[in-house]
């Protein structure tokens, strides 16, 4: 039945796409609405691009196509993580990877590039989009991960609905890897990481010509001095000394910090608290790969939660992104209430990254970008039967389910 259920309403939603989704009308959901509760038997009106009516028996012009949804859960879009999805399409293919800049030979260690923009590299056709988009994925935070230098570049969020234009305004951040990756990339000690972010911050504060010596080239040095005027800053990093450093030295440069990683961010949940520094983790983590992640435990999400750290959930890789429910759902089983869980994989992300206004929330005025479900989000053996992005219904198809369809027998199905 589930499956017939999942057919019918293609077919109503394809007649969505075909009419340009003027008008949808979802009646009697299970709406999660990520900021006033759980409405049961909701209708949620979109028009155009965006929610504009929500409750009980919502009426919609004559030509508005109808989806019922039979009282099953209807959330907002979910967040895809800080990821590469659209910039790398196989890790091991070399030609199919955009997500850093990596130099070699005399030099290299100066080819600081904080003008690197990885959005540019984003194709929105990539295999990656639509095996994200139908797990019920919108949007995602595009990253670029370190090569040569600690300073890997500047990302942003971009919407999956398949446009090429998909950058979100407002929402760039600067990401720097700090920790045993940083340490690597800086002579070999943390304290040279931040003796050489001290020097590229006075390169970017200072008139004066840039030298043979230099770690920034002119145009980096005036995208990074936008970074220390309140601008979004991304520090990769795990042990609990290394987030209060990267905290404190982010605040003495008039950056925004936020912590990506965060294995023993438990450890100093007051103090990220405090500082109102948001944290994105993988709840799933639980064993040390470094001797920087030696606190690294399961409940971590939930002692971040409880101590009033704003904190959103990210996948290790962009392949594994479809996978963000189950982390949230694992977060649940150490502790972490549902709803918070929820909406650290809708509302949170979106307030963290600068999309609060327009996203992450079921709400007249946000954006329409919804998922409905055919069981509780957050349990793995449940799917997405219909995603809508901007207004608009997305086809539920991706690569793999063709391949699916063409070889698997008829029988086996």
């Amino acid at each position: 039945m589930r499956a017939l259920r999942a057919v019918a309403l293609l077919a109503v939603v394809t007649g969505v796409t075909a009419v340009s989704a003027q008008e949808v009308l979802i009646r009697n959901a299970k709406v999660y609405t990520v900021s006033d509760g759980v409405r049961e038997g909701t209708d949620v009106l979109v028009r155009d691009v965006k929610i504009v009516a929500l409750g009980e028996k919502v009426q919609a012009a004559a030509a508005a196509a109808v989806v019922d949804a039979h009282g099953q859960p209807l959330t907002p879009g979910i967040f895809g993580g800080l990821s590469q999805i659209g910039v790398v399409e196989i890790g091991a293919e070399p030609s199919t990877v955009d997500g850093n800049l990596t130099f070699r030979g005399p030099g290299a260690e100066q080819q600081w590039r904080p003008e690197f923009d990885i959005t540019l590299a984003f194709d929105a056709q990539s295999t990656l989009v639509p095996v994200a988009r139908i797990e019920g994925i919108t949007w995602t935070m595009l990253t670029p991960v370190e090569g040569s230098t600690i300073m890997a570049g500047q990302g942003a969020a971009v919407t999956l609905d398949g446009r090429q234009d998909a950058v979100f305004p407002d929402t760039r951040a600067l990401f720097v890897a700090m920790g045993i990756d940083g340490k690597g990339l800086a002579g070999g000690s943390r304290a040279g990481l931040y003796m050489l972010l001290d020097q590229a911050i006075s390169e970017a504060h200072s008139k004066a010509p840039l030298g043979e010596n230099s770690l920034l080239h002119p145009a980096g040095r005036e995208v990074l001095s936008r970074y220390l005027s309140g601008g979004r800053v991304v520090f990769n990093v795990e042990r609990a000394s290394d987030i209060l450093g990267a905290i404190a030295f982010a605040r003495k440069q008039g950056m925004k910090p936020i912590v990506f990683g965060g294995s023993e961010a438990w450890r100093v949940a007051k103090e990220l608290a405090a500082a109102r520094v948001p944290v994105v983790l993988n709840p799933l983590r639980d064993l040390p790969y470094e001797f920087e992640q030696l606190g690294s435990r399961l409940d971590n999400a939930a002692l971040l939660q409880r101590a009033g750290v704003l904190i959103a959930f990210s996948a290790d890789d962009g392949h594994d992104a479809r996978n963000i429910r189950q982390l949230a759902g694992n977060a649940v089983a150490h502790g972490m209430s549902w709803d918070a869980a929820l909406a650290a994989i809708t509302r949170n992300p979106a307030e963290i990254f600068g999309l609060g206004a327009t996203h992450g929330r079921i709400a007249i005025g946000q954006s329409a970008d919804l998922v409905l479900w055919d069981g509780d989000p957050l349990e793995v053996t449940t799917i997405a039967t219909q995603v809508w992005i901007n207004g608009r219904a997305i086809a539920m198809r991706s690569r793999q389910t063709e391949l699916r369809d063409r070889y698997l027998k008829a029988g086996e199905r």
